[in-house]
């Protein structure tokens, strides 16, 4: 697990326009069959991790619980946020592989 390499790299995808954050952007991308990770603050509510878990199951995108809110806002240059969707298929790959 090497979640410094995983940071970069979703500052990257963020920096390219391949993040959807927050909860309305997140479940949009999601819907729409763009998002091909869904990362969830470990300190997001349980009610917001179920409906991403059971979202994320039927749609079939992978889901990671990761990090806390201050720390994902951080990582992307904004403040908190408690999901975020990478809409791009290789930084996804990339960054599930880093948090394994």
């Amino acid at each position: 697990m090497n979640v410094k390499k995983a940071c970069g790299m979703i500052g990257l995808a963020m920096r390219a326009g391949k993040i959807a954050s927050g909860e309305f952007a997140v479940e949009k991308a999601v819907k729409e069959y763009k998002a091909y990770l869904v990362i969830v603050a470990q300190e997001a509510s349980d009610n917001t991790q179920k409906k991403f878990r059971n979202m994320c199951q039927f749609y079939e995108v992978p889901y990671l619980v990761f990090g806390t809110k201050e720390e994902l806002g951080r990582i992307i240059g904004k403040e908190y946020r408690a999901s975020l969707a990478v809409c791009d298929k290789k930084f996804a790959e990339v960054i599930r592989e880093h948090l394994a």
